[in-house]
């Protein structure tokens, strides 16, 4: 009992320091530098999503556009947060950026690192997600990575979320939902 204590001490920091992050940040990085990272990033992150399942070149090629997240992190004892930046792309041709945030209370104990990729089915699907600070629970109808898992994968209310997990173990069974803020690029 006295190391669960001990990890549910250690954990509050962090968990606070995600909460925090998605109360404060902007979904656009703040400097030049740090959206070059991000790019890098979300280049690496399309790339590991297209070598652990080539199928979903299809969704890629199909949509009418997807933002990328490389890189969210989720922590959580009792109430658990996750918080994550992406680049959004039309078309295949960068518009904007976004972030995700997300809190969840329940039973859940851990954190991790994982990738998500949003698919836009329609013009309609990337407008809504564009003008409004759009909520989901992605996690419902995510889609693990995997070998050919794309091949069979279909939009769901005009989106398709696939994740790519990239570290960490959590245990959870908890009610939570994802929002989205977008910001176009600067002209």
């Amino acid at each position: 009992m006295r190391s669960l204590s001990c990890s549910c001490a250690l954990a509050a920091p962090l968990i606070s320091a995600l909460l925090l992050a998605a109360c404060a940040n902007q979904p656009a990085p703040e400097t030049s530098a740090d959206a070059k990272i991000l790019s890098d990033q979300v280049a690496g992150s399309i790339k590991n999503f297209k070598t652990a399942d080539p199928t979903m070149d299809r969704f890629f090629k199909g949509s009418q556009g997807y933002a990328v997240f490389p890189v969210v992190r989720s922590a959580a004892v009792g109430v658990g947060g996750a918080y994550g930046q992406a680049e959004v792309y039309e078309k295949g041709k960068l518009i904007g950026n976004a972030d995700l945030s997300q809190a969840n209370v329940g039973a859940s104990l851990g954190g991790q690192r994982y990738a998500e990729i949003i698919f836009f089915e329609n013009e309609g699907s990337l407008a809504t997600f564009k003008t409004t600070q759009v909520e989901f629970d992605a996690r419902a109808s995510a889609i693990a990575a995997s070998a050919g898992a794309a091949a069979t994968a279909a939009y769901q209310k005009g989106v398709a979320v696939f994740t790519l997990p990239e570290g960490g173990l959590m245990f959870q069974a908890a009610i939570g939902g994802q929002k989205f803020r977008f910001t176009p690029l600067a002209e």
